[in-house]
């Protein structure tokens, strides 16, 4: 496989490319992270089998649209490849400081991003991944619609189809989309924006793993709140931009779930309890 990665990137920089060193970094799910380089260039490389070519072509898409729309540093996509077993995504490799981390700055970067309304709908024009689960993104007119059927409902079936049943799903979809209209036009979102997927290089901040689409904004506030709460720098630098509605917090809980349920699909244990005491606080 490394023989066709060093093939690909060298059709891509136009020059004759062969990796001396490797190094495999840490990660998760089914995929291999690893760090490769020569005397004059470094690149990421993401590994994964095969069937999971579909979702690096999603994450090229995402990418390709926060680079167009966003101020964030994004990897730039190199190539993108398969070999008998295996598919393959290189990035360019930027070089992470987290001693000098600018957190005002992303929460303006974030703000800037959301406050670009150039869509009419909620979705996206394909489906695509978060983290290694579907993500269907089909267009509705509804925000409340959308996000209950397109994110909560989906979810809870994935749960249901192992056997796992929280609540009834269409009780719970209906029960939800009363709770959140309110006037919101539709945002490009990272749609998976925590901690674990912000860096920052030379000051400048970084954006990893995206899941875009076209959304309620305050579901990336949402996320960023859940598992590792970012500096109050990060909100102030938000609000600074495009300060969040006087009842934000009613819904960010419900958003909220979103996260939790594809945490508990995919790891189910502490995160399959909390989703289903948010479920059980939805319902009260």
């Amino acid at each position: 496989m490394w023989n066709k990665v060093n093939q690909q990137i060298s059709e891509s920089l136009h020059e004759t490319f062969e990796l001396s060193s490797k190094q495999t970094l840490k990660s998760y799910g089914s995929k291999k992270l690893y760090k490769i380089s020569n005397q004059h260039h470094q690149f990421l490389v993401k590994v994964a089998p095969i069937q999971a070519l579909e979702r690096f072509e999603c994450e090229v898409n995402n990418r390709e649209k926060l680079i167009r729309d966003s101020d964030f540093l994004i990897a730039d996509t190199i190539t993108l490849g398969t070999s008998v077993e295996f598919c393959f995504l290189v990035l360019e490799w930027l070089e992470l400081d987290h001693r000098n981390e600018n957190w005002l700055e992303c929460g303006e970067n974030l703000a800037k991003l959301h406050q670009r309304h150039e869509q009419e709908m909620y979705g996206l024009e394909e489906d695509n991944y978060i983290h290694e689960l579907p993500q269907p993104n089909q267009w509705h007119k509804k925000w409340e619609v959308f996000f209950a059927e397109e994110r909560i409902g989906w979810q809870l079936q994935l749960l249901a189809e192992k056997g796992v049943v929280l609540t009834d799903i269409d009780t719970f979809v209906e029960h939800l989309k009363p709770l959140l209209p309110h006037h919101v036009a539709p945002s490009l979102v990272h749609g998976n924006f925590w901690h674990g997927n912000i860096g920052f290089s030379e000051r400048k901040p970084v954006l990893f793993s995206p899941a875009c689409y076209y959304g309620d904004r305050e579901i990336d506030i949402a996320t960023a709140s859940l598992f590792a709460p970012l500096p109050e720098a990060f909100y102030q630098g938000y609000s600074s931009i495009y300060p969040l509605a006087d009842n934000a917090s009613q819904r960010l809980a419900i958003y909220r779930l979103y996260p939790l349920l594809v945490q508990a699909n995919l790891f189910a244990g502490k995160y399959l309890r909390d989703a289903a005491e948010q479920v059980n606080a939805i319902l009260k």
